[in-house]
């Protein structure tokens, strides 16, 4: 099955390859030209008939051997002609097509940049590699041929048919006997092989998405020998797609045998009736030979109906697998993106100067608050002693300094419109050069969490502001500039081991900020491959360790000394050793930035200024380490050893300060 938003309905050919313009206007001249020349070469061919009928009806007539070697001097330089205007026309489309093809291609990679990352959730990589393949192949070979020549072919036929009908009407007619099954035929063909021809582009698309990801997980599939299931799948899709293959070539067998029976056996009874008329003296035979000369001259048009129109079904249903990916909205990259839901939802509260309503009433926990009122200093951040958020006045500017979530829902755009959202009312500051750990059981919505920061997905309302600015009024590049990211799962490019880290830096950052972000991330491994950071880590970094590709990534993240910083458990594939080294490492990094860390362990946390426990999609409770752990028992589940969720301490169900001493020591 596709895993595409693809539909089976019919859609108009000619609608869809009209879409091309834009890409053929800047090459129209000489697709003109092309298609002119591909015109007056046919039509030469057509001379060729009557020549022979000057000759059979004069020279041959009239026994002349001169006249004889002159027609056949016509005749040789009729068909030179032909194919010397053939040739340029194929010369006049190969460059410009060529660049069509490239220009299309540039544009869907560029699209793809910047269509958001739930567009990217949505398809399967191998349906977007298709269409940059072989459906732009498809689309080339439908300009360079089938495009000129159903032209081509048109006005040759329609030449072909008024010279016969010249030449004798009664036999044009009996010529002409099976257009109208040829035509229905083709219209009852064309609406079939546009389903099959979509219906084989799609499966190719899965069979793409089913070998690229059985090579990038080549390790799964030998690890847990799983050779024979992932071959299995691939027989089933082969076999799928072969069917259809076959389904295809069958429709285009049927209509190749009407379109070639039906003439052959038009030509035969001229044939035999035109012989009769020459016999009876009624017609000349060299106006036989021409007629028939005339008829088998348009034998290729006629027969190549089917394939050029099977051709120009496939070009159709390409282009619009083509532009289903280009009609995608992209992000805007000039900022502002937020639905007007949310729009709404901030009406009151968007405004410099002008506070949110009170949180007290959004059903949070008490402890949440009681937390924040023990960490605010009102001196300093003019915070009200009960809530923890600005008094109803005017917000401080330090105030409105750092990181802020403010009233934050977010619910998958995928996602039902009754079903509750994924992260509900999260009011979160994360103040200036502090770093604030986001800890919460696994699916309850920290990663996602963090990719609302630089908007790799939209919030469903709420505000995030950076130094009291939205970012929804930030573009794009601007935000994505002020904030590094560090994903758990490690990504890195087929590209040298320093082009992987400095893909987080400003253009022309220097080895020396290079060296120290591999400093920080404790990646001095680097400096002893082959050819230290010239090193090609290969497809998917799979040639280093899992630890090594994450202080890749983190060094990736902090190369370009960012302002604001998110982690997400960065530290998740290293061991003790190297995960103290980096911790002590990254401690520098993080007092000059504002971050926000994605943690699972102890270690990590104790990196962290303070906590925020993520639970039901809301922030239940903030404070520092020690004193969650005195005063929530689900934090202090989350970070004990205990796996059978019973939390460690003593009889009243408190856990015991005790049980992170350890940790609280080398901190």
């Amino acid at each position: 099955m596709s895993t595409t938003r693809a539909t089976t309905e019919n859609r108009s050919a000619v609608r869809a390859l009209l879409r091309l313009w834009p890409y053929v206007r800047p090459v129209r001249a000489r697709l003109f030209t092309a298609a002119f020349i591909a015109i007056v070469a046919s039509c030469t061919g057509l001379v060729i008939p009557l020549v022979l009928k000057w000759m059979v009806d004069g020279p041959v007539a009239g026994r002349d051997p001169a006249g004889i070697w002159l027609g056949a001097l016509y005749l040789l330089l009729l068909g030179i002609a032909e194919a010397v205007l053939f040739g340029i026309r194929r010369w006049l489309v190969a460059r410009p097509l060529s660049r069509v093809e490239a220009e299309m291609r540039a544009d869907l990679y560029r699209h793809l940049q910047r269509l958001p990352v739930a567009f990217h959730d949505r398809w399967a990589s191998g349906q977007l590699l298709s269409r940059g393949t072989t459906d732009l192949m498809l689309v080339r070979m439908f300009l360079a041929f089938p495009l000129t020549f159903l032209l081509v072919n048109g006005v040759t036929i329609l030449v072909g048919v008024v010279i016969m009908l010249l030449q004798n009407w009664a036999l044009g007619l009996v010529v002409l006997g099976p257009a109208v099954p040829v035509l229905w035929t083709c219209v009852v063909f064309e609406r079939r092989y546009a389903q099959a021809s979509r219906r084989a582009q799609d499966q190719v698309g899965d069979l793409t998405t089913l070998v690229e990801e059985s090579v990038l997980g080549i390790r799964i599939v030998k690890g847990f020998g799983r050779h024979r299931s992932q071959a299995k799948a691939f027989h089933a899709l082969s076999g799928s797609l072969r069917g259809t293959e076959l389904h295809k070539a069958r429709l285009l067998a049927t209509i190749w045998g009407v379109i070639v029976t039906l003439p052959e056996l038009a030509i035969g009874a001229a044939l035999v009736l035109g012989a009769v008329r020459v016999a009876d003296g009624g017609l000349s035979a060299g106006t036989l030979v021409a007629f028939l000369s005339t008829a088998l001259a348009l034998r290729w048009p006629v027969d190549s109906i089917g394939f050029l129109l099977a051709m120009s079904q496939e070009a159709a249903t390409a282009t619009q697998r083509y532009f289903e990916v280009m009609d995608e909205a992209r992000e805007d990259p000039a900022g502002e993106g937020r639905p007007a839901e949310v729009r709404g939802d901030l009406a009151g509260e968007g405004r410099s100067g002008e506070v949110p309503e009170d949180p007290a009433a959004d059903g949070r926990p008490a402890e949440v608050l009681g937390d924040r009122a023990g960490k605010a200093r009102p001196a300093e951040r003019g915070d009200s002693a009960v809530t923890g958020r600005p008094a109803p006045a005017t917000r401080s500017a330090a105030d409105a300094r750092g990181l802020r979530f403010e009233n934050v829902r977010f619910r998958y755009p995928d996602a039902p419109p009754d079903s509750p959202p994924l992260l509900d009312r999260i009011d979160l500051h994360v103040r200036p050069g502090e770093s604030l750990a986001l800890v919460g059981a696994t699916g309850s919505g920290k990663t996602t969490l963090t990719t609302l920061v630089p908007r790799l997905h939209e919030i469903t309302s709420g505000r995030i502001t950076l130094d009291g600015v939205d970012i929804t009024a930030m573009p794009r590049e601007e935000l994505r500039a002020k904030v590094a990211v560090a994903f758990e799962e490690p990504t890195l490019f087929s590209a040298t081991v320093g082009e992987n880290v400095l893909m987080g830096a400003p253009d022309g950052t220097g080895a020396a900020d290079l060296d120290r972000a591999l400093a920080v991330a404790q990646a001095a491994f680097a400096h002893a491959l082959p050819q230290g950071t010239d090193t090609r880590v290969g497809e998917q970094g799979l040639s280093l360790s899992g630890g090594q590709r994450q202080r890749l990534a983190l060094a990736r993240a902090v190369v370009g000394r960012p302002r604001f910083l998110v982690l997400d458990d960065p530290l998740s594939a290293l061991d003790v050793h190297t995960e103290a080294a980096v911790e002590a490492a990254l401690r520098q990094v993080l007092a000059d930035t504002t971050a926000l860390i994605v943690a699972h362990r102890p270690s990590t946390v104790l990196l962290a200024d303070r906590v925020a426990l993520l639970s039901g999609g809301r922030i239940a409770a903030v404070g520092t380490h020690q004193e969650l752990l005195r005063s929530n028992a689900e934090y202090a589940r989350l970070m004990s050893a205990d796996q059978s969720g019973e939390p460690s301490g003593d009889q009243s169900g408190e856990p015991s300060a005790d049980l992170f001493r350890d940790q609280e020591a080398s901190r």
